[in-house]
């Protein structure tokens, strides 16, 4: 048969498609006691009809997707085809049920090799997205088990299929559309000999399922990002900073902003109203003024309804100095960011001392995380936290110089790539020749997303200009990372050898 022949159409089946459907599965199982009931599939289109799914050929029914809605903790658990089934052989539909259960997928003799049955699935799989449900459950026959029954446990010919060291026409074609085996089922389909009257319970998992809740409580699926690259310049009082933050925040959230990112040591213009001849003392000094900033902004975040990332502040602690941002939620809650590696600078001059742990913290906006600076340029940091779900890295910064920036956003650009996660970076631009050294910034703060192709082709989102005081803005769809992690061209945390390596936390 050419190509050129073909016509086909994607379509629902119907009551009236039964004699087409009885002369398909009379052919493709006549192993299996061939096709339904005609009273079967009648109730089953009546009942479900999104899920009965057909492919026809210049109007001719040449492959079926026939399914079924089931309870998601009943069919996952160890159960027989008969299960099913009710009386006279009718199909039981769960009309409440949470998980799609596929019945069977066949294609006519004459049209394998056209990937058919992949476009069955597709739609499968798009139907149980857009049910809101939690998966797609089967009982797939493996038929070439009675070839190797002799030699092999059915277990051991799962596994030697899944090495692809056998093929096997259902269970190769079930994985290679995402399916996993999460175990076999003895006595499924007693009459199945070709199994052996063995199956494999498959699932795949809707990975945008989002349990029923009220809109007021579910999450956004999209999120938008505002960042301030900040303007060093000298001031005259704490107010006067102050009031400064509070413009940029009213600006991010008319904008309807979820997030406002400010850069590190935003706040350091105050350094200027004291003695800069002893830099020690200059940044205590500094570390008297964060506990107001903390709660100010805490106070701003409520009141702007925005989530802030204020940037990092000097915290003095038991006459110990560490960089510290906060997480002030617009519920009114606070959470802590201490940076762990401190610059030979900060050492030095500041005697700055690094913090213990890193966390993800859940907010109305999705999972986010904070490293401050120089913390972005260790790429343990960024893989433990995508193992806690990360979807956002707020990375505020304070470099000098170019090649300073360009270490903190080449770092960024790859934390984005290897975690699937979006980055933000944020930082200050300007002179500050009153405080010691903090005299001169380069900044260009930007937004970066996993290199794929739901995202911008060179994996920027937004970027601001250079060295410019300025606002920036990015919507990220949250969705699209999810669909990353599942189905992207590159699976960068599922593909993770961790049979052979891996990356360990030391705190508690």
């Amino acid at each position: 048969m050419s190509p050129e022949d073909l016509h086909l159409q994607l379509r629902n089946l119907r009551e009236d498609d039964y004699s087409q459907l009885k002369a398909l599965m009379d052919k493709v199982y006549d192993d299996i006691g061939g096709a339904w009931e005609e009273h079967t599939i009648r109730k089953l289109v009546r009942e479900f009809p999104e899920g009965q799914i057909c492919l026809e050929d210049n109007g001719v029914v040449v492959g079926v997707a026939l399914t079924v809605r089931v309870i998601y903790d009943r069919f996952s658990n160890p159960h027989q085809y008969d299960d099913l089934l009710g009386k006279r052989d009718t199909i039981l539909n769960e009309d409440e049920g949470d998980a799609l259960y596929g019945l069977d997928v066949l294609i006519h003799p004459d049209y394998r090799g056209y990937r058919l049955g992949r476009r069955l699935y597709d739609a499968r799989k798009e139907l149980c997205i857009q049910l809101n449900l939690k998966a797609i459950l089967a009982g797939g026959r493996i038929v070439n088990y009675h070839r190797y029954a002799d030699e092999l446990s059915a277990s051991q010919y799962l596994e030697k299929v899944r090495r692809r060291e056998i093929y096997d026409p259902i269970l190769t074609f079930q994985l290679a559309n995402d399916f996993t085996v999460r175990r076999l089922l003895y006595k499924y389909l007693p009459e199945d000999k070709k199994s052996k009257g063995y199956a494999t319970l498959l699932e795949w998992s809707n990975f945008l399922y989002e349990p029923a809740d009220s809109v007021i409580k579910a999450r956004s699926r999209n999120v938008r990002i505002g960042a301030v690259q900040w303007q060093m310049r000298a001031v005259e009082s704490v107010e006067e900073l102050l009031k400064q933050v509070e413009y940029f925040v009213d600006a991010l959230s008319s904008y309807k902003s979820d997030f406002a990112l400010f850069p590190e040591f935003f706040n350091a213009p105050l350094m200027g109203l004291t003695d800069q001849s002893r830099q020690m003392e200059a940044i205590r000094f500094l570390a008297g003024f964060t506990e107001r900033f903390r709660r100010e902004l805490s106070q701003m975040a409520v009141s702007y309804n925005i989530n802030i990332i204020t940037g990092s502040m000097p915290v003095l602690e038991d006459d110990v100095i560490y960089n510290v941002s906060y997480l002030c939620r617009r519920d009114g809650s606070v959470e802590e960011q201490r940076k762990l590696h401190i610059t030979p600078h900060e050492k030095r001059d500041w005697v700055i001392e690094g913090g213990d742990k890193v966390e993800v913290f859940q907010t109305d906006a999705g999972r986010v995380g904070i490293l401050i600076c120089y913390d972005v340029e260790f790429p343990e940091l960024g893989r433990l936290m995508a193992e806690e779900g990360l979807e956002i890295l707020f990375v505020p910064f304070w470099t000098d110089t170019r090649n300073a920036y360009l270490r903190v956003r080449h770092c960024a650009q790859a934390r984005a790539i290897e975690n699937e996660c979006y980055v933000v970076i944020c930082g200050s631009v300007g002179n500050l020749p009153e405080v010691e050294s903090l005299d001169v910034q380069y900044a260009q703060s930007s937004v970066f997303s996993p290199s794929d192709f739901a995202f911008p082709h060179d994996a920027v989102m937004s970027e601001t200009t250079p060295n410019t005081e300025m606002l920036m803005f990015s919507d990220l769809n949250l969705d699209e990372l999810r669909y990353l992690h599942h189905e992207g061209s590159v699976t960068n945390l599922k593909d993770r050898r961790i049979d052979l390596y891996s990356v360990l936390r030391k705190w508690r």
